[in-house]
């Protein structure tokens, strides 16, 4: 698994913009690192309980990371265009990222290999990347979900410490 302190595998993916159906635009990590640092958040599937639960407390969370100059992505296996409905359906502001082949999530080894028995998803985790392309803080779920106002605070705290600015 990538660690802290390891060279975050670089990728591009298609990103769910979220304005329409087709609204999908190229992501770059290694160009996305060149304005501040990268919160990736992998998840499991759209339309779950769970994960609209993340990726919402991470949307009423987004100006506190904005003002870090951070980026905040969410990533799943679905695909592009079922990301843009379910931001749409769900009022999420955080843009998505589509790893419909998988690659990333074996790039960063958080693969959750059956989820319901018998799908390769996304095991819930977070990274957050410096302008480096450097992990310097990452979490993986360990049992049940965690309480992600205590996470989403506890990534904006990692990031922080990235840019130095205070918690």
């Amino acid at each position: 698994m990538v660690a802290d302190g390891d060279v975050a595998p670089d990728f591009s993916l298609p990103l769910a913009g979220g304005g329409a159906y087709n609204d999908i635009e190229e992501f770059t990590l290694s160009r996305a690192v060149e304005d501040g640092p990268v919160v990736l958040a992998f998840v499991p599937a759209a339309f779950t309980r769970g994960c609209t639960e993340e990726l919402c407390t991470f949307h009423d969370s987004l100006g506190g990371f904005e003002a870090l100059d951070a980026f905040v992505a969410g990533i799943s296996v679905d695909l592009p265009f079922a990301l843009n409905v379910w931001r749409r359906e769900q009022g999420i502001d955080v843009p998505l990222l589509s790893d419909w082949d998988h690659e990333v999530i074996h790039a960063y080894d958080v693969v959750l290999e059956d989820m319901y028995g018998h799908l390769e998803v996304a095991e819930r985790s977070v990274f957050v990347i410096d302008t480096d392309r450097v992990v310097t803080w990452q979490w993986v779920r360990d049992g049940e979900n965690p309480d992600f106002d205590r996470l989403v605070a506890d990534v904006r705290a990692a990031v922080a410490d990235v840019t130095g600015e205070s918690h």
